[in-house]
């Protein structure tokens, strides 16, 4: 009986030590989201200001920058705001993809920002630029705190958000950039030795790269259907092959419906006529506690029927 085999799965030892508490929730993340537009567009406001007031083109081309980014939090924003729409007749899952293009935008808009920034740096080696004024690093020691409070906003979900990591990196980028002119300002003030600016914006970029390009390949397999990288396939077929009945199972696809849904689906082979709604139940849930499977559709079939299905296709083929 489908109980019986419920209880026998909870003492499986393989399955008594997976984690009980994954937390599949999602988070409303749209006060962070409004308190980071909100800071990033002061301090744009600020930047340009001064830049224009100090007649510095750094800050003034800065300033464009982190307006970018701003962008980038609204794109963001835009697109965990569709991924909660309800699911219509022509969208049946929803628009919960909508985070994964904003994700794979924002790595891509990311990463155009690094080259530009690495080209500025390798320009600066052949014409080393003087810091005008502690007025530039003043302005950027507020873009350090202001973009780090920002990037905080998103740290947590940024762990099981691709789309949230993506406004945490932009976050967290700008705050190393900003970082570094502060650190390269100094130093330049205090010794003259101009190259140091380059270099460090080099170490940056650098850094930042290794971060970003996570992002981008995450996106990307996201965008084609792959299986999440934290999904664990092998655990999952050893879950589905423990029940009793089960003979055996084909057609399994596992695949991301945003950036934090999962979805599954699998045809099993049985050879029992007993099994009834029960043991889809505990099936679907045990997917979604163990693994995080958010939907699940799963087909039972008759061992004999499958028999049928199997000559009907090799006659087919």
């Amino acid at each position: 009986m489908p109980y019986s085999l419920y209880t026998s799965f909870e003492r499986t030892p393989i399955f008594a030590a997976m984690d009980h508490n994954n937390d599949h929730s999602t988070i409303d993340y749209n006060r962070s989201f409004a308190v980071g537009v909100l800071l990033n567009v002061v301090f744009v406001a600020i930047e340009a200001g001064y830049g224009m007031y100090a007649d510095s083109l750094a800050l003034i081309a800065d300033a464009g920058h982190n307006a970018s980014d701003v962008v980038s939090l609204l794109l963001a924003w835009g697109a965990n705001a569709l991924a909660a729409r309800a699911a219509t007749e022509r969208r049946t899952y929803g628009l919960g993809k909508a985070t994964v293009l904003a994700s794979l935008a924002s790595a891509v808009i990311l990463l155009t920002a690094l080259g530009g920034i690495a080209w500025e740096a390798l320009g600066r080696f052949r014409h080393p630029q003087e810091i005008s004024g502690m007025t530039i690093i003043i302005v950027a020691a507020i873009g350090v705190v202001i973009n780090t409070l920002t990037a905080l906003l998103f740290y947590k979900g940024q762990k099981h958000d691709l789309n949230i990591r993506g406004a945490f990196l932009h976050m967290a980028a700008d705050a190393a950039v900003s970082l570094g002119v502060v650190v390269a300002g100094i130093v330049i003030i205090t010794t003259s030795w101009y190259w140091i600016d380059p270099v460090v914006s080099l170490v940056i970029v650098v850094v930042i790269f290794i971060g970003t390009w996570g992002l981008l390949r995450d996106s990307l397999n996201y965008a084609v259907d792959a299986v999440p990288k934290d999904v664990d396939t092998a655990g999952i077929k050893t879950f589905l092959h423990s029940f009793d009945h089960v003979i055996r199972i084909h057609d399994l696809h596992i695949w991301p419906l945003s950036t934090t849904r999962i979805a599954l689906t699998v045809h099993l082979v049985v050879d029992s006529d007993t099994l009834d709604n029960a043991f889809l139940s505990t099936l679907q849930k045990h997917l979604h506690d163990y693994f995080g499977i958010e939907h699940a559709t799963i087909q039972v079939e008759n061992v004999a029927g499958a028999k049928i299905c199997m000559l009907d296709e090799h006659a087919n083929g």
